[in-house]
């Protein structure tokens, strides 16, 4: 038991969800999100839109986690905020919000990694399947990054492979587009690839060197594949949706789990954890699950509300910086490009 209380409000604004949490040592406490469904419309993400939706949502998300959490504002120990990587004008809202908090009720300034965030998540105490010893090994796959992370210690991590060009989540979503679906299309191919055959459609995995993923060249492949079938048949998609969307599935987490076991191979470490909000998908979970008893290792999945972007996973890395006492001061700025392996 941790003998100090520390209470941490958290604030994460990289992209375009507005959430706040509140967090007592390790336990979530509250975790509130504000969703953009503006951005439906447009087919992705707007950042001008999402910038101004932020700061609408930011005072009453803050004032409602405190609310949940039950506890007065002159109460917490500090703020940790989403400093990168993530969209410029989204992440200064969230910084300049959680600055000037700090300034006025005059308590440390903790600034975070948004995928080293992803990574920790799993120290929140209330996972039920426990948390991973270090070394173990981090697939973080979400709408803006594919990596895969060596985790040595909170603050000791080494990215082993990453994305070239396109992340996984963009390849779920565009080829959703493609197919006609709206956004965000990636949970909707998997919700159709239940009813699918994964082997109707094969497409080809790219040949990347090493640990590195590219999707672009599947995403193309997937484009021209519709685009001729739909000239020989009109209702091609139609008919043939359930089958396309497992197939495409199969396709990309084949790609995901080929680079995981390549990783645990060369590493020689079996704790896998993964993160990010294409974490929620079910075919890879399963595919994940199904490898513990193939290749022998250990799976740690995320309770499915702290895979997608979230204050809570912010407020671990925030608790866990406090208590090394790694503050930051009111010079601080957004960084839409944080790599993570700068981190202390």
């Amino acid at each position: 038991m941790e003998k100090e209380t520390i209470y941490i409000l958290a604030i994460e604004s990289s992209c375009d969800d507005t959430s706040a949490a509140v967090l007592s040592n390790k336990k979530v406490l509250s975790n509130i999100t504000a969703t953009q469904q503006i951005h439906e419309e447009y087919g992705g993400v707007v950042p001008e839109l999402a910038s101004r939706a932020h700061q609408q949502n930011i005072v009453p998300v803050v004032h409602q986690a405190l609310n949940k959490a039950n506890i007065d504002k002159k109460l917490i120990s500090a703020i940790a905020f989403t400093r990168g990587p993530g969209l410029m004008g989204s992440l200064l809202v969230g910084t300049s919000f959680a600055k000037s908090l700090a300034l006025g009720l005059n308590v440390p300034l903790i600034e975070v990694n948004h995928m080293q965030a992803h990574i920790l998540a799993h120290f929140i105490e209330e996972q039920n399947d426990g948390s991973p010893e270090f070394p173990f090994l981090a697939m973080t796959i979400s709408g803006g990054h594919t990596q895969i992370v060596l985790v040595k210690d909170y603050f000791d991590m080494e990215i082993l492979g990453q994305t070239l060009d396109d992340a996984v989540g963009e390849a779920f979503d565009k080829s959703a587009k493609i197919l006609g679906l709206p956004y965000p299309g990636g949970p909707l191919i998997d919700k159709y690839a239940k009813a699918g055959n994964p082997d109707a459609f094969p497409f080809p995995k790219p040949k990347v060197d090493e640990l590195n993923f590219s999707f672009s060249g599947l995403k193309t492949s997937i484009l021209y594949f519709i685009q001729r079938e739909t000239a020989e048949n009109p209702n091609f998609i139609d008919e043939n949706l359930n089958d396309i969307c497992a197939s495409i599935q199969k396709t990309i987490v084949g790609i995901l789990m080929d680079k995981l076991k390549k990783a645990v191979k060369q590493t020689g470490i079996k704790q896998i954890a993964i993160g990010g909000g294409v974490s929620a998908n079910s075919e890879i979970r399963s595919a994940l699950k199904a490898g513990e008893a193939k290749w022998g290792w250990k799976t740690y999945i995320p309770k499915f509300e702290y895979c997608t972007d979230n204050a809570a996973m912010i407020g671990i890395v925030g608790h866990l910086k406090y208590k090394q006492r790694v503050f930051t001061d009111q010079s601080i700025s957004a960084k839409a490009r944080y790599i993570l392996d700068a981190q202390n």
